[in-house]
């Protein structure tokens, strides 16, 4: 990414209208406010800025009683959201802090009297650098801008400090770098490897573990922020299982991949939707099973590599993608994702082995769309593509590609199907439990397994969903 480099060095910046309204009646009340945060580094980086943090020398008390509609969204640490224009515009007092016995919250705020003292608590140069809301003139005391133009992450005073602060930090650092692109400065980085730095980071709740996770994932390029994951150590803290997948080699003379399963879930993360957290989820963690389902037999097999019949080593994963499918679960649950994210991502993983033939008939493709579920289709197919990806780490050219042009034929004769409106399920049969009871053809548990049956009949001939059909289909088997 190339930087504005007149813009780096700003000492000014134009002010959008809300922000100069929202200063007024701070002003108006004979207070300071500035603004901080995440919006000042995008503007240093000439990026569009909307999610607007602002720190003030007025008290939460004083905000409240400033505006209309206030939130104490963090009232016992300085923080309210104020919803002003539509916007919702977080203010917190100027503050200092001490102590952070339970490696998130300080244990003592002492609000503050000066801009400067507030930027001197937060994490990283870059993210302490303040605009003056009456003029939009910078405040710029640890050369956060310098570092941003140099493309670097460094703390704000000794990183083992900050880092002790706060065990989010070291993570929070590796997800700038990865949606950022930036480099983490020397010092900073070997920080991260400190033991107590590594026992502080553990200490933290997994919901702020896996928020931080999460938009790793959302990056452009995840691999970058999972490789500095495993690098530091932190990915084997939180996610073990998939540090289990370095070094499990799956390239035998067939040549099919090129690098090791952790390699492979990396890269096949930056080839999934950007946009599809359950897709990117599940481009992760598809072969995490792989090294407990690893096999290598030995088997006479044409050599491609020597054109000749000869013993080869053939490297095997059978059932992997059930295995993977169970540990993402267990996995994901422990990170504590949502049921419905859960179940959406075990079930794309254990489905993403399917191997569709043009020699499939109708049937086969009916059964697939019921095994899969219609609303699932197009996630399964995203994840196909990005395992494709993550094979090579490079997108994979459709006109060059017979796997991806069955892909393309599977889903024509998908949505053929599902334009049919053929019956997939048993509400969509012509027949229910109490027709066969009031025909005296099944009772109680029989029921079900008939309705099964006669669902099965349906998939193979769509013509037979007729109700006079299906009840003469149903006398037949209980008969």
């Amino acid at each position: 990414m190339m930087l504005n480099l007149q813009r780096i060095f700003l000492k000014k910046i134009s002010l959008p209208q809300i922000l100069k309204e929202f200063y007024k009646v701070f002003e108006q009340n004979g207070f300071e406010a500035y603004l901080v945060g995440g919006a000042v580094r995008d503007i240093c980086l000439n990026k569009k800025a909307s999610d607007w943090d602002v720190a003030t020398n007025a008290t939460p008390q004083d905000v409240m009683k400033m505006f209309k509609f206030v939130v104490p969204t963090g009232f016992e640490h300085g923080t309210v959201t104020v919803h002003f224009h539509k916007a919702e515009i977080e203010v917190t007092t100027f503050r200092t802090e001490s102590g952070y016995s339970d490696a998130r919250h300080p244990d003592k705020i002492n609000y503050a009297a000066t801009i400067n003292e507030d930027l001197a608590r937060r994490d990283f140069t870059m993210n302490a650098i303040a605009v003056n809301l009456k003029n939009g003139r910078l405040t710029n005391p640890y050369h956060g801008q310098k570092d941003i133009k140099k493309k670097l992450i460094r703390t704000v005073g000794n990183p083992l400090e900050r880092f002790m602060e706060d065990g989010l930090r070291p993570i929070r650092a590796l997800r700038f770098a990865s949606k950022l692109d930036f480099a983490i400065e020397k010092k900073t980085f070997n920080a991260i490897f400190d033991n107590e730095v590594q026992k502080k980071v553990l200490s933290i709740s997994i919901e702020r573990f896996r928020d931080e996770f999460v938009k790793i994932l959302q990056s452009n390029k995840p691999s970058v922020g999972l490789k500095l994951m495993e690098k530091t150590g932190i990915l084997q803290l939180f996610i073990p299982e998939l540090s289990k997948c370095r070094g499990v080699t799956q390239s035998d003379y067939r040549g099919f991949h090129k690098f090791d399963v952790l390699d492979h879930l990396f890269y096949a993360c930056d080839g999934a939707v950007q946009e599809k957290l359950n897709v990117r989820l599940a481009a992760l963690f598809h072969d995490i099973g792989k090294p407990d389902a690893k096999k290598i037999v030995t088997q006479q097999a044409l050599n491609v590599k020597t054109g000749k019949t000869e013993n080869v080593e053939t490297v095997t994963f059978y059932n992997h993608e059930k295995i993977s499918r169970d540990i993402t679960e267990k996995v994901l649950t422990r990170l504590k994702f949502s049921n419905d994210m859960i179940k959406n991502v075990g079930h794309l993983v254990n489905e993403h082995m399917f191997h569709y033939e043009t020699n499939w008939t109708n049937a086969a493709v009916r059964r697939f769309i019921i095994r899969v579920k219609p609303e699932n289709l197009e996630d399964l197919f995203d994840l196909r593509l990005s395992d494709m990806y993550g094979m090579w780490n490079q997108k994979v050219e459709i006109k060059y590609s017979a796997s991806v042009g069955l892909l393309l034929e599977l889903k024509e004769r998908i949505k053929s199907e599902l334009e049919k409106q053929n019956a997939l399920s048993l509400k969509s049969l012509k027949v229910n439990g109490n027709d066969l009871i009031e025909q005296n053809i099944a009772f109680g548990k029989k029921i079900g397994e008939v309705l099964n049956h006669l669902l099965e009949c349906v998939i193979e001939d769509p013509e037979l969903n007729d109700k006079e059909k299906l009840l003469r289909i149903a006398r037949s088997y209980v008969n």
